[in-house]
Parts: structure tokens; sequence; C-alpha cells
């Protein structure tokens, strides 16, 4: 695979620092029941990354200590570590609203069946994959069979009240393009995915994020053995909006890795780009916060401030 971290140091991204940390997000491991073509985890079945149970332990320990309310749990598929349903309980029992990013098939993989029931038992907030409505364009992206399921998957928590008003219980879904182009305007898609899932399949959610693609790891690769890479970049410069600093996610979300190291965000974990300074663990967040910290930039963070601008809640 093709590295991008030489094609994205040099920058003049604009200096950006924290303000006060609302969520914790945390990789619980890159391991995965699928391999989507723009996933910039590079995650996969053979990835064997999970984080163990004594840096897991310490995540509600920060949360109450720092005061963080939300806990974004996200992978590869982080469902499959084995202290997962664990943590939820965890964190719930402290008052903590907690984020599933879920990619709707791991719903029907062995071992899995009463996944659906836990998560709305706990009210656990699901932001699910489904880069797009129609069949042929999400296999295309995700794999043979993937649009059936992840319907099946988004019948069956509707079933649990998933996504239905005054349930309580939140479904947002994902989208993102198909290749090197930029989303399209969040609020008329959104429109279209409500509309055509639910006259088609009977499906309702909440929201729709969409998201754009980042110039590293699977989809970084990509670009570059295609010769669109530069290409690529120029577009998300081009487009670049200078209001969307204001309401980047890196502002007030620490993202920490399967081996409890903080970063700024999620794709600057998967750049090895840790927050400035000496690298720093989850447990150093026991004693002390990140607010007002510098944050650590690059030229992918053009892919967050371009356009309508994109971050794990979609446009900003």
């Amino acid at each position: 695979m093709h590295e991008t971290i030489t094609l994205l140091k040099a920058t003049d991204f604009p200096a950006i620092e924290r303000q006060t940390v609302e969520t914790l997000q945390v990789n619980l491991g890159y391991k995965c029941n699928q391999s989507c073509v723009h996933c910039h985890v590079n995650a996969g079945p053979n990835r064997w990354e999970m984080m163990d149970e004594q840096t897991l332990d310490l995540i509600p320990l920060v949360l109450s200590a720092r005061g963080i309310k939300t806990l974004d749990l996200t992978g590869g598929a982080p469902e499959l570590h084995t202290q997962f349903r664990r943590l939820v309980r965890a964190a719930s029992r402290i008052g903590v609203k907690v984020i599933d990013r879920c990619n709707l098939t791991i719903l029907f993989e062995p071992g899995q069946e009463d996944l659906a029931a836990f998560l709305a038992e706990h009210n656990v907030e699901i932001v699910a994959s489904l880069p797009c409505y129609s069949l042929e364009n999400v296999d295309k992206q995700r794999g043979d069979g993937v649009f059936e399921k992840s319907i099946a998957a988004l019948q069956k928590l509707n079933a649990l009240g998933y996504g239905r008003p005054d349930s309580g219980k939140v479904l947002n879904l994902v989208y993102n393009p198909q290749g090197p182009q930029l989303p399209p305007s969040q609020q008329a898609l959104e429109a279209d995915y409500k509309r055509e899932l639910n006259a088609h399949f009977g499906i309702v959610f909440n929201s729709l994020f969409t998201l754009a693609n980042m110039p590293i790891k699977r989809f970084g690769s990509m670009l570059i053995s295609k010769g669109t890479f530069r290409n690529y970049m120029q577009l998300l410069k081009d487009n670049y909006q200078a209001q969307n600093l204001e309401s980047v996610m890196c502002r007030s979300t620490v993202s920490v890795d399967w081996q409890g190291f903080l970063y700024d965000c999620d794709f600057n974990q998967q750049l090895s780009l840790p927050v400035p300074g000496a690298q720093r663990h989850l447990r150093d967040m026991l004693e002390t916060d990140l607010n007002g910290n510098a944050i650590c930039v690059a030229d992918h963070c053009y892919g967050c401030t371009a356009g309508q601008g994109s971050s794990c809640g979609g446009a900003l």
C-alpha cells in the first residue's frame, strides 16, 4: 500500500487550537468483518490490533475525571471487541451518551444475534455506514451482498424503535462519495435517502451525515495508484472554507487508538500524528486535560474544511 504522509506533512493549513473536550472517540481495534475501498483505517477481517482490558478500563475513569459527556466507539467494527458490551454498560451507568459506529452487517455475524437488542436496551446512538441507497453502488464500494444485509439490519433496528420519532433511539446514516469528489449537499441528499429508503424498504432514520473521503490509508493509496492524488488534494484546497475552522471535530474531540495513545482526530491517528508535544496516553487525561492546546495539522485537514465541511457528525 502507498503511504501518503510524506505528501501531506508540508502544509499551509491554518494553525488552530483545541477547545473544551466534549467527546472521547475510542478506536477499540482494527478488526472488521468488511474491507471497504474508502476505509481510512485499512480495517478488515485479518487485522489483529485490539485494545487490551487494562487500557479499556481507563475509559470510564477518564470520562468521569474530565466530565466528558459523549463516548464515540469506532474501529474496525467496535462490536467485535470482546469487552464492547461491558464498556457500554459502564459508560451508561455514569450518564455518558454512547455512540456506536456500526457497519450494519455486523448484526448478522455469528455471536452478534442479540447485538441490536443490546444497543436498544442501553439507548446507544447508532451511526451506520450506508454509502448509497442503491444495491449496485453499495456493493461496489463495500462488497457483494452488503446492501441486502444493510437493509435487513436497518429494518431490524427500526423494529426496535430506532429512527422513529419520540423513541429516544437515534439512528443516523453515513454517506461517503464513490471516488475523488466532494459530497453533495447534505440536506438534499438526506431528503433523497429518506424518500428512497422509505418508499422501497419502509426504513426511517434520523439524520444523514455526509463525509468527505480522506486522502490517507486505503483510499489515499488508491488515489496514488490511479495518479489522481494531487488532483484530489487540489480539489480540497480549491474548496477550502475558512468558516469551517470553527466547527471542525478536532476542537472538541480527542481520538484514542487501540493502544490508548491520544490524537487530535481519527485521521491523525491513522497517520501516526499524535497530539503536539510528548506522546500522551489515555491515563494522562486522569490528571490533566488538553483544553487550549495546539492541534496537529497537515494537508489532509483540507478534507474537513472543503465545501460544506466534513466531520464525524457530517457537514459543518
